[in-house]
């Protein structure tokens, strides 16, 4: 199926949302979906964000908390994911951040939704 795109519409970007808590995944995920051109995917266990992905393929921008329950962290899920999907962008949150997994940088909670959303989906139109 070929879909045809108007000009000067971007093409549709992916969003991960994994986060536990339900009224900050909801407000992160609502903030996104508001914007144009958006697909947005929640997950509450970074597992369910890795099965997402290893059923479904990448996405363009994985957004975890890091303090998640389940076997995996979001930490280790982000690096899992840059290690498997490269061009995926990842982008890790957290309050208390006390991961190993993770070497790259954190994003403090709390965090201003519009401002972030508006990040996180220029960071998924980037190439390379």
């Amino acid at each position: 199926m070929v879909k045809l795109e108007h000009a000067g519409e971007a093409p549709a970007v992916t969003i991960l949302v994994v986060e536990d808590e339900f009224f900050i995944r909801m407000d992160i995920a609502d903030t996104l979906r508001e914007k144009p051109g958006v697909i947005v995917i929640e997950a509450r266990t970074a597992d369910d964000g890795w099965e997402y992905i290893a059923t479904n393929g990448p996405v363009d921008v994985l957004f975890t908390d890091h303090r998640l329950p389940g076997f995996m962290t979001g930490s280790q899920l982000a690096a899992r994911v840059s290690q498997e999907y490269p061009m995926t962008k990842v982008v890790v949150t957290s309050a208390h951040f006390d991961g190993t997994e993770w070497t790259g940088p954190v994003l403090d909670k709390p965090y201003d939704s519009n401002k972030i959303a508006a990040n996180l989906v220029e960071l998924a139109r980037k190439k390379g």
